[in-house]
């Protein structure tokens, strides 16, 4: 079990005043991040222009192993960052200075290409499932053991029915005798509920700015650091209720 620090994602630039864009604040943020009790980094590497890039991975992991020696730190694949499948491969392809793992979407048409493409560069895979569709297809794949983790990650916006989607997509994994370990995150109003859930069932999970911005109190967070302290307090603290 353990708590990844998701420091940036997607997010447009006014999220938050203290979202990291660049590549020092990246390094910097993600060092708060591993103060603060976070075990791993998933980071969404930017270009000069403050989008979403592939080809951005070398420097910014250059940059954050030296402020994180020995943390391990994962990229997302995502198909919207390059827009395009053969861009998306020349990118991963193309990378000096290699990631521990990356996230792989199941949900997007190319994402065994892109697995493979990640295991013949000795690159982690994190199977991100979406939905049960997205487990279905995951077991279906041949050597669909050979990934890192899987990355249960519901962004259903109501809690009830966000629980039961990740309660079936663990219920494929288990008929199909998939043993990995599994993180699992919601996103925005499922942030906290979901950091429970993953305590309840010894499963990981992860926080920062990339999922929510909020602390579990619905108040605003100060940065990513202050996200990770309250979800390590949590995993470390009494059963709620």
């Amino acid at each position: 079990m353990i708590v990844q620090a998701c420091i940036n994602g997607a997010r447009p630039r006014d999220f938050h005043p203290l979202l990291p864009l660049t590549v020092a604040a990246m390094a910097g943020d993600a060092a708060a991040c591993v103060a603060a009790g976070a075990a791993e980094l998933h980071i969404h590497p930017r270009g000069a222009d403050g989008r979403e890039s592939l080809g951005a991975v070398d420097a910014t992991m250059l940059a954050v192993r030296q402020a994180c020696p020995g943390t391990l730190i994962g990229v997302s694949t995502g198909a919207w960052i390059e827009n395009d499948e053969a861009r998306t491969r020349a990118a991963i392809a193309a990378w000096r200075e290699l990631p521990d793992y990356a996230s792989v979407n199941l949900s997007e048409a190319d994402a065994p290409a892109v697995m493979e493409l990640l295991r013949q560069r000795g690159v982690g895979i994190e199977a991100g499932l979406v939905t049960i569709a997205d487990s279905e297809r995951f077991v279906a794949l041949a050597g669909h053991d050979r990934v890192l983790r899987i990355l249960v990650e519901i962004d259903i916006p109501d809690l009830s029915p966000a629980v039961d989607e990740a309660h079936g997509i663990a219920a494929v994994l288990e008929r199909a005798g998939v043993r990995r370990s599994i993180l699992l995150h919601g996103v925005d109003l499922t942030v906290w509920p979901f950091v429970e859930l993953a305590r309840q069932r010894r499963w990981s999970t992860r926080v920062g700015l990339e999922d929510g911005r909020t602390l579990a109190d619905g108040t605003i967070a100060k940065d990513n650091a202050a996200i990770v302290a309250a979800a390590v307090a949590m995993f470390r603290g009494p059963p709620a209720g």
